[in-house]
């Protein structure tokens, strides 16, 4: 605690506001990012499957889903941030806080992962569609057992550039008032001239880089084949 104290000052001081900061980071990325993953992975699966030629062909989809894509790809978070500030107020009463965050994060994220996983399964060998369609495998099943099965090594090293993504939107989040590190970055470490606090804002911040890349890498490797 001394060594930290001469390194950190502030931090130590403001351990309790620093702890916490980093429990509200964790809770914006699990939250949004189980939400992200559920709604891009099957707005990815979408875009793939109606794309034409493929089995569930269906071009005005396609363009609807792809335009949509497209358009909320194109938007800044942190103008995002305030654009959908009534729905955010709408759907969880309030605009500003950790829990609030999380709608745009999932607003903002879920196309640049949709647009992953549409990547990742396009990737996968058409003969392979073509045999289980020539089988009569309907198309659910050559969704789970053909794209999906076969894109997973793919769809899992996407999943990891995607939450790496959605740690820094947490932490542009952090700086409009939704808590967590990047808000104590902001607060603290900024505006009270207190550098020792954004190092270690920015350490925490790098040390979950690292885990999230250590623990996707073991998994892509485990579903290569």
């Amino acid at each position: 605690m001394q060594w930290l104290a001469s390194l950190f000052p502030n931090v130590v001081s403001n351990q309790t506001q620093f702890v916490e900061s980093i429990w509200q980071t964790l809770y914006m990325l699990f939250a949004s990012g189980v939400l992200v993953g559920i709604i891009g992975l099957i707005l990815g699966v979408a875009l793939v499957v109606t794309e034409p030629g493929q089995v569930l062909a269906n071009a005005a989809v396609y363009q609807v889903l792809d335009k949509i894509v497209n358009v909320m790809r194109s938007i800044p978070f942190i103008i995002l941030l305030a654009l959908v500030t009534p729905l955010t107020k709408l759907l969880v009463g309030t605009s500003i806080g950790t829990t609030a965050a999380i709608v745009p994060l999932v607003i903002g994220c879920t196309p640049f992962y949709a647009r992953q996983v549409q990547g990742a399964l396009a990737s996968v060998d058409q003969g392979l569609v073509e045999a289980a369609l020539a089988m009569g495998l309907s198309p659910v099943d050559i969704i789970f057992k053909v794209y999906l099965k076969e894109g997973a090594a793919e769809i899992a090293r996407t999943s990891i550039v995607t939450i790496i993504s959605l740690i820094g939107l947490t932490a542009m989040a952090g700086a409009v008032g939704a808590g967590g590190l990047g808000d104590i970055a902001i607060t603290l470490g900024y505006n009270q001239f207190e550098n020792d606090v954004t190092v270690a804002a920015t350490l925490i911040i790098l040390l979950m880089v690292l885990i999230i890349q250590f623990f996707g890498d073991l998994v892509v490797k485990r579903l290569t084949h």
